[in-house]
C-alpha cells in the first residue's frame, strides 16, 4: 500500500502533533471538519516506514468518520488494519492515534467545544 493523505492542509480547521522522543519520529495531523464529521484529513510525518504506514492508516480510518467515531480509533485498530506490525514497531501505532486525538482536541479548543471532549 502506498501512503495516503500525506500532504499539508493549509486551510485545516485544526491540527495536532505528536512525537516519540525515544526514536525521533514526529507527526502532525491536519483535519477539516464539517457537521461534526472529518471531511478531510492529512498528515506530515518524519520517521521510519512503520511510522509512515501507521500515520497513513490512521488517516484512512478517520476520514469520513464523526468526531466521536474518530476518538474511538485505537492503536490496536491501526495495527489490525495493517495486518500487524513487527513487535519492535508496535509503538509506532501510538503516533497516529495520539496526533489525531490532539488534532481533535485542537478543533474543540478552536470551536469552544472543549466540554464535549471531557
Amino acid at each position: 500500500m502506498c501512503p495516503q493523505n500525506a500532504y499539508s492542509l493549509p486551510d485545516a480547521d485544526a491540527e495536532g502533533s505528536f512525537g516519540d522522543p525515544a526514536c525521533g519520529d514526529a507527526l502532525t495531523v491536519y483535519i477539516k471538519v464539517k457537521e461534526n464529521y472529518i471531511q478531510e484529513i492529512s498528515y506530515l510525518v518524519f520517521g521510519c516506514c512503520a511510522s509512515i504506514a501507521t500515520s497513513s492508516m490512521t488517516s484512512v480510518l478517520a476520514k469520513g468518520k464523526s468526531i466521536d467515531e474518530a476518538l474511538r480509533i485505537t492503536e490496536e485498530d491501526v495495527i489490525n488494519a495493517l495486518n500487524g506490525l513487527p513487535e519492535n514497531k508496535i509503538h509506532c501505532s501510538n503516533l497516529g492515534v495520539s496526533a489525531l486525538r490532539n488534532a481533535i482536541a485542537n478543533y474543540y479548543e478552536k470551536t469552544n467545544k472543549m466540554e464535549e471532549l471531557l
